[in-house]
């Protein structure tokens, strides 16, 4: 049975400590960071804790499937995964961020997505992306200082206003983030969104050549304009198995490339739509589950093949 929700107050935390970790490993200065265990803290004061659960993106629902390479790719990345006519199999997650589990579907509009693509010489890559456009901050320092500023008063239950808004005035593109968040409409589907990975990582060809890239999962479903289920805090989970019951489910890796003066340190700024991309393949999801093998997966995006 369902416990009650944690209330939504900001409800941004960090969707993905990947995405501006990576930021640091292409090129960012080099300034002193928090500890991981600072961050594993600071998630447990902000949401609780939930003692067998991620930290964040506690709620989810496993996934399996394959990605079917259109070797669109190949030319920029030596990666097996990328070669053409290559099927890999894949485990993945959806999920929505927070530490709790049993929050409701509803508590927030971001939706994420985590997979495993496993190579035929069993090297792997992982990739976690969010249904976002861009990262609330640029650096993981910036990022463990937003958590601290939405760390909830004990006397109110809220995040004390005088010092979340000194950080959002510091930070625009934070406070940006937390405008889109409070308008956002949750959606009512897993299987319409498209997820992004934010950050920037290097494609490698078969000569040595190096490729910045970013990337993102978009769906042939559709978008979809359903209002969410009321009185239902589970219908994503629902909504998915009846998906897949007529059907496996698809997405078109979309890769994209950048022009002069895209960032590409910076997960907090958003490349434009109409930059130059290619559809290295389609992934395609058969099954879910509550829980299965992705719960012992760390989807972390800087393991790459």
């Amino acid at each position: 049975m369902s416990t009650p929700a944690l209330p939504r107050r900001i409800r941004i935390v960090a969707t993905c400590l990947g995405a501006v970790a990576a930021c640091a490993e292409a090129g960012s200065p080099v300034v002193p960071q928090p500890a991981p265990s600072g961050f594993v803290d600071q998630f447990e004061k902000n949401g609780g804790v939930f003692p067998g659960y991620r930290r964040n993106h506690a709620k989810g629902v496993c996934v399996v499937g394959h990605f079917d390479s259109s070797g669109a790719a190949a030319p920029y990345s030596a990666a097996q995964v990328f070669m053409p006519g290559r099927r890999s199999p894949v485990v993945g997650r959806f999920s929505i961020p927070g530490t709790n589990p049993y929050a409701w579907d509803d508590s927030t509009p971001i939706r994420g997505m985590a997979l495993q693509f496993t190579q035929a010489d069993g090297r792997q890559w992982r990739t976690a992306m969010n249904a976002v456009a861009a990262f609330p901050v640029a650096t993981p320092l910036a990022n463990y200082e937003f958590m601290q500023a939405q760390q909830p008063d004990p006397a109110t239950g809220d995040p004390d206003p005088k010092r979340l808004a000194a950080f959002l005035a510091d930070h625009p593109t934070a406070d940006a983030f937390r405008l889109w968040n409070e308008g956002a409409r949750p959606s009512a589907s897993y299987a319409a969104e498209r997820y992004n990975s934010l950050d920037s990582f290097v494609l490698v060809d078969a000569r040595g050549g190096r490729h910045p890239v970013r990337w993102r999962m978009v769906p042939t479903a559709g978008a979809d304009a359903r209002p969410v289920p009321a009185g239902d805090p589970d219908f994503l989970a629902a909504d998915l198995r009846s998906r897949l019951s007529h059907g496996p489910l698809r997405w078109h890796l979309e890769i994209v490339f950048p022009e002069p003066g895209d960032a590409i340190d910076n997960a907090a700024r958003a490349w434009p739509q109409d930059r130059r991309h290619i559809d290295a393949g389609t992934l395609v999801i058969r099954s879910s589950r509550p829980h299965g093998t992705c719960d012992a997966i760390n989807f972390d995006p800087l393991v790459l093949p």
